[in-house]
């Protein structure tokens, strides 16, 4: 990876979110020139500089939204890293412009930003929840994804792709928290629906293939990350016998109460469509999707390795828990 990044200027935008600091971190591992961190939260900003504490990162305050601003920031950039969104399936049905305006706009902005500035590499994150959209967040991010690989299809040297992938684990704003929270409180856990399942990574996992990702782009591709699935109520079980104990309650005494499924959510996440899944190559720890030149072959085994993906392998409540371990969640 040092051969990728060192010496390198480069921009994280939404540099301050759970994925983006994550980003930020683990370039500094590989002796760049410069990082740019742009983000609209000040208070986070100060915060990640005060934890850094290195001459090697640049904080910008600026909005994807403002197109002058991300010129701006744009100026001598090697390798930009796209991070910056609105991700919260309610808010985002309820405030479907403000999503149109930062995950689509936004993020034209950069690509216009990027080619202009003669960029080498830009990596767009996105979410399973582009696959077969049912929501606005889902919608505006499959569209961002359309907008940045549609890109390699024009004679410009800036190789453009996306890195797709599901939940991350403790994230901001992520259930694990609000679980937390609510054991602490001795329950109720809510959760809207007993059937929901999800994929999962932890950050330095989705972070570390993000950066493969990188390094292996040749412009057009989806990188989809392969991940565990489980099921939201086994998340919560896990929870509840770690933590449940040290808040002083006992396991059996803290309930799980089931509301309702909220505006615009699934119940199951796919990682790719099956029509996606006939372009799709298994490599390793992830798929690479590419369906833009003509050069591309249809996967034969197209059909299968979708059936593959269909059925939905879910962690155990042990396995969750050795997991929440490892990462120190619990």
């Amino acid at each position: 990876m040092k051969d990728v990044f060192e010496g390198k200027d480069i921009l994280v935008t939404g540099g301050c979110g759970s994925i983006g600091s994550e980003i930020v971190k683990q370039l500094l591992k590989y002796n760049p020139k410069k990082i740019r961190v742009m983000d609209n939260n000040e208070s986070n900003l100060f915060y990640l500089g005060q934890e850094l504490n290195t001459d090697k990162v640049r904080l910008l305050i600026g909005d994807v939204r403002d197109r002058n601003r991300v010129y701006r920031a744009m100026k001598g950039v090697d390798i930009v890293f796209h991070a910056a969104a609105l991700k919260h399936v309610p808010l985002c049905e309820y405030n479907p412009f403000e999503a149109v305006s930062t995950n689509v706009i936004g993020t034209e902005n950069l690509i216009s930003a990027a080619i202009d500035s003669n960029v080498e590499k830009f990596i767009g994150i996105s979410t399973d929840k582009a696959v077969n959209p049912i929501n606005t967040m889902g919608a505006t991010k499959l569209l961002s994804e359309k907008i940045i690989t549609d890109t390699a299809l024009s004679q410009i040297d800036t190789k453009f792709c996306c890195v797709r992938f599901g939940n991350v684990l403790d994230s901001v704003g992520s259930v694990i928290p609000l679980f937390k929270e609510q054991i602490k409180k001795g329950g109720p856990v809510t959760i809207t629906d007993e059937n929901m399942t999800r994929y999962f990574m932890t950050k330095p996992d989705a972070v570390a293939l993000i950066l493969k990702a990188t390094k292996h782009t040749k412009g057009g591709e989806i990188f989809i990350l392969k991940m565990n699935a489980l099921k939201i109520v086994d998340l919560a079980k896990a929870l509840i016998e770690e933590l449940g104990p040290r808040h002083g309650y006992r396991p059996e005494n803290i309930k799980i109460e089931y509301t309702e499924k909220r505006q615009g959510e699934k119940i199951h996440e796919s990682l790719m469509t099956e029509e996606e899944s006939e372009y799709a190559s298994d490599i390793s720890d992830m798929y690479v999707l590419k369906y833009h030149s003509s050069k591309d072959i249809r996967n034969t085994r197209g059909n299968s390795l979708y059936k593959d993906l269909k059925d939905i392998r879910c962690l155990s409540i042990g396995q969750i828990k050795k997991i929440l371990r490892e990462v120190n969640i619990v």
